[in-house]
């Protein structure tokens, strides 16, 4: 449990690559969420390629961080997979939110990327990554060892809370 509240967005990174064995076990979390009719309407892209995650600094506004992380994994959702119209977006989001909770479980630094639902990024995601027509990219996970520490956050607001009526 203390990786969920440990868990914060982490900006820069080492130089120091994430083997494949990470990889694999922040895979295997996203592929553990829950999903609607439990039809896992997910795929993952992992790039280590730094020309094309150069390139999506060209097209995301807020990914200047893919220049120094090791990784990068774009979570999609295929609506042919989904057996409940439109809920692809819950289930590849909880899918997201598990690898971000491991990565900080063993040791690495993440930060959630979103893609979707800006037509722009989506369609130029699309297009550099060559995915297929039923395929959309939610959302992108810059992923490195941290060159930066920050404190756990207690985000905890009583006042968000409603009993049984707002």
């Amino acid at each position: 449990m203390q990786a969920i509240f440990n868990r914060r967005s982490i900006r820069k990174y080492t130089d120091k690559k994430v083997p494949e064995e990470l990889i694999e076990q922040l895979l295997r979390a996203g592929m553990a969420a829950p999903s609607a009719g439990n039809e896992q309407p997910w795929h993952f892209i992992v790039i280590d390629d730094k020309d094309i995650m150069d390139e999506i600094t060209k097209i995301h506004p807020y990914s200047k961080m893919l220049k120094e992380a090791s990784h990068a994994i774009v979570v999609c959702g295929d609506q042919s997979l989904q057996k409940y119209e439109g809920y692809w977006v819950q289930d590849c989001s909880a899918a997201m939110e598990n690898m971000l909770i491991m990565a900080q479980h063993i040791g690495l630094g993440a930060v959630w990327l979103g893609v979707y639902p800006v037509e722009d990024r989506v369609k130029a995601i699309s297009k550099l990554l060559g995915l297929p027509e039923k395929v959309t990219p939610l959302s992108i996970m810059s992923l490195g060892y941290p060159a930066e520490t920050k404190e756990p956050a207690d985000r905890f607001n009583p006042s968000r809370i409603h009993r049984n009526r707002w």
